[in-house]
């Protein structure tokens, strides 16, 4: 009796994290056919970890030369405010070289629109498709887009730029496990 009710405690358990990762490498192989994990990486900020990140891409050569399409899923350890979230995008996307002030504020405005307030479990996946669109998703709802191609550079910019404010985390992305 104890085995049956400890198995049926284990498959209520595991089951929405297994129908969460097929949901979320269902919509990444419909934008990246061949789609690879190219690195995964944590990023902490005075010593409170704030989200795990995982980079998707047919190969590493493409993310290396920049040529989209790939994929970067958050998994989010903490909450955090869809003004917060989009305020830090707009930053460290000046961080990387973006100078133009009403851009940034542009695309502000649809970040802080688009992305969700987000708990500790929360995930969103962001996809750099093959004709430059930015699609967001959070587990398997398409919560938003952005057509601008460049925004999508600076976007990714803000893990995979060598200006990124995060090195240690962009090595790990990039598949360089000596980090």
């Amino acid at each position: 009796m104890f085995k049956g009710l400890f198995l049926s405690l284990i498959f209520t358990i595991t089951l929405p994290l297994s129908a969460f990762a097929t949901t979320s490498n269902d919509i990444i192989e419909k934008y990246i056919p061949d789609a690879q994990k190219i690195g995964e990486g944590r990023l902490s900020v005075f010593l409170a970890d704030v989200y795990d990140a995982e980079l998707f891409a047919d190969n590493q050569n493409s993310i290396a030369q920049n040529k989209p399409p790939y994929a970067l899923t958050l998994f989010y350890l903490r909450p955090l405010k869809s003004e917060t979230i989009a305020k830090r995008s707009a930053k460290e996307m000046r961080n990387i070289g973006l100078d133009d002030e009403l851009k940034i504020a542009a695309w502000h405005e649809k970040m802080r629109k688009i992305f969700p307030d987000v708990k500790d479990g929360s995930s969103i996946t962001g996809i750099y498709t093959s004709d430059k669109q930015t699609i967001f998703y959070q587990s398997n709802n398409e919560i938003g887009r952005i057509k601008d191609p460049e925004f999508g550079q600076y976007f990714f910019g803000i893990w995979l730029n060598e200006k990124t404010s995060a090195p240690d985390l962009r090595a790990k992305l990039l598949g360089k496990r000596d980090s």
